[in-house]
């Protein structure tokens, strides 16, 4: 244990100066690390030495000049909550297992229901991530409005919409026409209009709407869908109304971010990921509900083993709930940080990343010759070089060599746009500023355009 703790001083430690990528992995040590166990036991030290090698070949993604895709900073005491949870080794999927641990792990839910105005009886649980919520609100969905007969079953995203639905759907039988990808308007968000008319038009055809998904915060540009006016339509229509908060939810903790995400109390369900917008390790998820009788209803299974088996009073069997039927204690992961810094700094930290990235695309429109075309609604800014997709390409390219700082690329409406999302809890000014001025350098020091050869006059 001395040397797993110095392990992880020395890790932590290191962070603020760490390349944002780490070395090319060599094939001589991936197949060094990948040799079976031996019969005979090994050295503690060794092998810590061992993984330590294999962690160095990655991303950075917990250090504070992690830009791209959506960081994940990795809070430490959500770390040794970890431990302790699997030294306790307790099975919470029953709660009448471990009724204690439940009850923990349902205060932190509770809690979360009433920050984003869900009423008192609804309910939820803590997944792995955001998408294996989402599989269990389709499956939910699709069994509280078609059944079991769901062949003409439909529902409504737009191109910004996380894959992870798609993929839920496809996983829940939903035919992939029958994923109806509805307009945006000119600033990226869901047109309701245009859902509508889609609506409709479905309906005439013989479909059958049963799931709108709006997203709190989409993984391209941090925009927001306009959440208040499609739960009016959700409402209209008859539709589950499920709002994917996996990266822009925790921004609901905050005045601004609950100014961004006016309406989400009209949701059907909720997916976050703590792994995300509350720092915490990944594989952290959450599912919340308004119905958990929804949940349980289209997860709920028998065996004749568990005769015996209830449900602690006032607790809920999470194995009911969703696709698990062995659960480990998940909870103390969010509880023990919560607790133990208390929700005030999770707050700051939030209002702090909105700060910085209003700054930085504030900087960015200062930069001659970049694009800025859209003002973040949370924390994700986009930007582009005005000459073009290979410029900015070639922009990013230049951003990243110094290996100073990791920033990301997408494409929307057929345009590349550089990426970059402040959502680690160790990003701080001086941080974005260092990814700013490698901006500014790499947009002032463009290369000449090399010369057209024959085949390209």
């Amino acid at each position: 244990m001395d040397a797993a703790g110095r392990f992880i001083t020395s890790f932590v430690g290191e962070l603020d100066d760490a390349p944002a990528k780490g070395p090319v992995l060599s094939a001589q040590l991936a197949h060094r690390l990948g040799l079976p166990p031996p019969d005979g036991p090994g050295t503690f030290d060794d092998l810590l030495d061992t993984f330590g090698q294999a962690a160095r070949h990655a991303m950075e993604t917990a250090g504070p000049r992690f830009f791209a895709y959506t960081p994940g900073g990795g809070l430490l005491s959500s770390a040794v909550a970890e431990l302790l949870a699997r030294a306790v080794n307790r099975q919470t999927a029953l709660s009448w297992a471990a009724p204690g641990l439940v009850a923990m792990e349902q205060g932190v839910l509770r809690w979360l229901c009433s920050e984003y105005g869900l009423p008192a009886d609804s309910g939820g649980l803590v997944t792995t991530g955001a998408s294996m919520g989402t599989l269990s609100v389709v499956v939910a969905a699709r069994h509280r409005h078609l059944n079991e007969d769901f062949r003409d079953g439909t529902l409504y995203v737009t191109a910004h919409t996380h894959f992870c639905v798609a993929k839920a759907a496809r996983i829940a039988g939903i035919r992939p026409e029958h994923v109806r990808v509805v307009p945006t308007t000119p600033d990226l968000r869901m047109d309701v209009a245009a859902a509508a008319q889609l609506v409709a038009a479905d309906r005439a055809a013989g479909r059958r709407p049963f799931l709108l998904v709006a997203t709190a915060g989409t993984t391209d540009t941090g925009t927001v869908d306009p959440l208040l006016d499609l739960a009016a339509l959700a409402r209209r229509e008859d539709l589950w109304l499920h709002v994917d908060g996996a990266y822009g939810g925790f921004f609901q903790l905050t005045r601004r971010g609950r100014d961004q995400l006016l309406g989400i109390a009209s949701a059907d369900s909720i997916t976050l990921d703590p792994h995300k917008g509350l720092f915490l390790p990944y594989g952290t998820g959450v599912l919340l509900v308004r119905d958990p009788g929804a949940l349980r209803a289209a997860h709920l299974e028998e065996g004749p083993f568990l005769q015996n088996a209830g449900a602690a009073e006032m607790l809920p069997n999470y194995a009911e709930l969703g696709v698990e039927l062995t659960r480990e204690f998940r909870g103390l992961r969010l509880w023990l940080p919560l607790h133990l810094h208390g929700v005030d700094v999770f707050r700051d930290a939030l209002d702090e990343m909105l700060d910085l990235a209003a700054h930085a695309h504030d900087e960015l429109r200062r930069i001659p010759g970049i694009d800025v075309p859209w003002r973040p609604d949370l924390s994700t800014v986009v930007f582009r070089d005005e000459a073009g997709d290979e410029a900015t390409r070639r922009l990013l390219d230049r951003i990243l060599a110094s290996n100073r700082v990791s920033l990301s690329s997408t494409r929307v409406r057929d345009r590349t746009l550089a990426r970059m999302c402040v959502l680690s809890h160790r990003s701080h000014l001086e941080h974005v500023e260092d990814a700013l001025e490698l901006v500014r350098s790499a947009a002032t020091h463009r290369p000449a355009d090399p010369p057209l050869t024959a085949e390209g006059r």
